[in-house]
């Protein structure tokens, strides 16, 4: 399986550190954790929305939300990356209330493989067979796969973002791997004809 977009996030020690300084009030910790989360979340959104402007506003919203929160008993305690994506889901819930959401995934999915063009060319044709392949994916399935291996959380930040328990996401994280693997493996034949 080709890999998804990785973006760095801080790692769990200083994620922790950070959180609890922000809770604290810490301006300069508040202002990493936007600097250092605001990417992922916002590719995490764009992956659903088509619209890159509406994607950033609700990005926006997440902080704002984030904000607010430090400044009440809803602040988030434990996994401010479990928080975050949670918070994330459901500004897209809140956005989509009763529209389906788009399904389109954002282009930017980085290059595999860099140096000649066949090289380029062939990275380019294998991330679009993953693009096509993911879009095909039921919602839950797209973002379990998005939290997992593109956004690199653990299950029980994935479970808390999904608001799901960890068994559920194992199970979540299997029919979809098995499922997108099964979408590669028919759409291979086709690949090494050029069709893709």
């Amino acid at each position: 399986m080709l890999p998804l977009l990785l973006l760095a996030l801080p790692d769990l020690p200083d994620e922790d550190r950070l959180l609890t300084q922000a809770r604290r009030g810490d301006r300069k910790a508040i202002a990493r954790i936007y600097d250092s989360f605001f990417e992922p979340v916002y590719r995490f959104i764009r992956w659903r929305v088509d619209d890159p402007a509406v994607a950033e506003d609700l990005t926006s919203e997440v902080f704002l939300k984030f904000l607010a929160a430090l400044r009440s008993e809803h602040a988030p305690r434990d996994s401010l990356r479990g928080w975050l994506f949670r918070v994330a889901r459901n500004v897209l819930h809140d956005h989509y209330r009763g529209a389906t959401p788009v399904n389109e995934l954002d282009d930017s999915l980085p290059l595999l493989a860099e140096g000649d063009m066949e090289s380029d060319l062939q990275a380019r044709l294998d991330a679009e067979r993953v693009r096509r392949a993911l879009a095909m994916l039921a919602p839950d399935q797209q973002e379990v796969l998005i939290l997992r291996f593109g956004q690199m959380m653990s299950l029980q930040d994935t479970a808390e973002s999904m608001g799901k328990s960890i068994s559920a996401i194992k199970s979540l994280q299997f029919r979809a791997v098995d499922t997108l693997r099964r979408l590669l493996a028919e759409s291979e034949p086709e690949a090494s004809h050029g069709l893709i």
